[in-house]
């Protein structure tokens, strides 16, 4: 809807908040300040500005291939990565594919008349019928929480990173399909993660890298380089690029993208308000860009099967958004979460919508 005609003074105060963002640093046309509607309180115009400039440079920064393999930050306004540091990181519990069971056991709860919460399983994906090059998981309202804390679950062995403020934010592909990279083992499947995890291999410093995993790869030895997780999956991590440990209670600040390109590289790109951290790493890992039909977002237990416990009154809305090269409406895939980590959120229902980036969204609260 356009606003109305704003006033001479009106236009003035734009130019000269404008004129102060552009004083900071070169700014893309995307961030020209919008008009301002009538019944808007002046004090508030600045802030508002602000915070869609920045929106904009979000979007942006993810459309912003790194240029080259390995690790990258940037700082809002600016739009061009700079090369930082890689990490190679050695976590002392990972993360973890749901359990084979989930959906026997999600029968079993419904029947018995109990409450699911999120997680190894139930969980909504994006499902798509083209392939996925890129989707983009964000928290457009975040309501009410005030503490969260990462809880073993006993299925997996109450394993984890635990304690207050523990969680990942996951951006997960389906683990139903086989590349070449399973080397024709049957049944072998191949599955990959985009990850932000606080305290993942160092404490007080968060990790963003990609998991690789070959479910069902089988036997005891595993291709040079990726480790056993003991019941015939096999895993490696990429590098990782260090962000700050951001409390549970600022999720609605945080933003995380993951890329894959056949032939090319894959991206995580991790977003916390003005700064951006990225890495880029090769698809033929796991060739994941030839299979990506679906993928899972939302914040969960930190590794080893956890939980994401939140304070009771929690509610969250998830947005995961893809681009596939359609404008279709995607699918609402129920009980196709492929993490084994959890929260204690109950889903709400699931919308789709399509368009230049189509998305699923969805509430979870307590």
């Amino acid at each position: 809807m356009q606003s109305k005609k704003i006033s001479g003074a009106r236009q003035l105060l734009k130019i000269a908040i404008v004129a102060s963002l552009v004083s900071v640093a070169w700014i893309p046309a995307a961030f020209a300040a919008p008009a301002v509607a009538d019944g808007v309180d002046q004090a508030q115009v600045p802030s508002m500005v602000q915070a869609q400039a920045i929106q904009s440079w979000h979007e942006d920064i993810v459309r912003s291939s790194a240029p080259a393999e390995g690790c990258f930050q940037a700082s809002f306004p600016s739009i061009l990565w700079k090369q930082v540091s890689c990490s190679q990181v050695q976590s002392f519990s990972h993360p973890l594919p749901r359990h084979t069971d989930a959906l026997t056991r999600l029968s079993e709860t419904a029947a018995s008349g109990g409450t699911q919460t999120t997680g190894n399983g139930d969980d909504y994906a994006i499902e798509v019928s083209g392939l996925i090059s890129s989707a983009t998981g964000t928290f457009p309202s975040v309501t009410g929480v005030t503490s969260e804390k990462s809880v073993g679950v006993a299925a997996f062995g109450g394993g984890g990173i635990l304690g207050a403020n523990e969680y990942t934010l996951q951006v997960n592909s389906n683990y139903n399909k086989t590349t070449s990279v399973c080397k024709s083992h049957s049944g072998c499947t191949v599955w990959q993660q985009f990850i932000y995890s606080p305290d993942y291999s160092t404490k007080g410093k968060a990790a963003v890298f990609i998991q690789y995993w070959l479910i069902g790869y089988g036997g005891t030895t595993c291709p040079s380089g990726f480790g056993s997780d003991g019941s015939g999956d096999c895993y490696k991590n990429s590098a990782a690029v260090t962000a700050p440990d951001v409390p549970a209670t600022q999720l609605a600040n945080l933003k995380i993208s993951g890329s894959a390109t056949t032939g090319g590289n894959d991206t995580v790109v991790f977003t916390n308000g003005t700064t951006a951290y990225t890495l880029s790493a090769k698809d033929s890992v796991l060739d994941i860009a030839s299979v990506w039909d679906q993928t899972e977002f939302n914040v969960v237990g930190n590794a080893g099967g956890s939980e994401a416990e939140f304070n009771s009154g929690s509610s969250i809305t998830v947005k995961l958004a893809v681009s596939d090269g359609s404008t279709a409406t995607p699918t609402c895939a129920a009980n196709a979460g492929s993490t084994g980590e959890s929260n204690n959120l109950t889903l709400g229902s699931c919308t789709a919508t399509g368009g230049t980036t189509p998305s699923i969204e969805f509430t979870e609260s307590n």
